[in-house]
């Protein structure tokens, strides 16, 4: 399994756990980092409509720092302009909307603890190629993302 260094500055969310559960299965020959950044509403609007062309409020999004084949393995010397000061490789950034992520808690009926994790999850699968296009590719990352969250004991209730 790849070791990951999530840098997040958010004091409540215990990035540990993704740390820990998150890259199951992942083969990298190097340590992988990944930028995890909370905000409000208008903040993930103002960034969907300048890097998406999308000006409405979302719950999560994703910014890969390269491309890479779902599920294949990470090679750093494929990628040697994103290594970062430690020899990590920077994955990308996860930028989640904490009012929308409160919202969709409370409609599908779980806690705001499991919702965040679950949009940590997703959007860490984003930047690691995974994607939800058409229904097959849809299965896998959902899929990966309960494996991830069940192992973080936040299943689905």
């Amino acid at each position: 399994m790849a070791d990951l260094f999530i840098d997040c500055e958010e004091e409540t969310f215990d990035a540990s756990l993704l740390e820990k559960y998150a890259l199951a299965g992942t083969e990298s020959d190097a340590p992988l980092c990944a930028e995890l950044v909370f905000t409000d509403e208008e903040g993930i609007r103002k960034l969907n409509a300048q890097t998406r062309g999308k000006d409405a409020v979302t719950d999560v999004l994703s910014y890969p720092s390269m491309e890479l084949e779902r599920g294949g393995a990470i090679r750093a010397g494929e990628h040697p302009f994103d290594l970062d000061e430690e020899g990590r490789l920077f994955l990308g950034s996860v930028v989640i909307c904490r009012e929308r992520a409160a919202q969709q808690a409370e409609e599908y009926g779980h806690s705001l603890q499991r919702e965040l994790y679950y949009l940590a999850v997703h959007g860490l699968c984003h930047l690691l190629g995974y994607d939800h296009e058409t229904a097959e590719d849809k299965a896998q990352m959902r899929a990966r993302e309960e494996t991830a969250l069940t192992a973080m004991g936040l299943p689905r209730e």
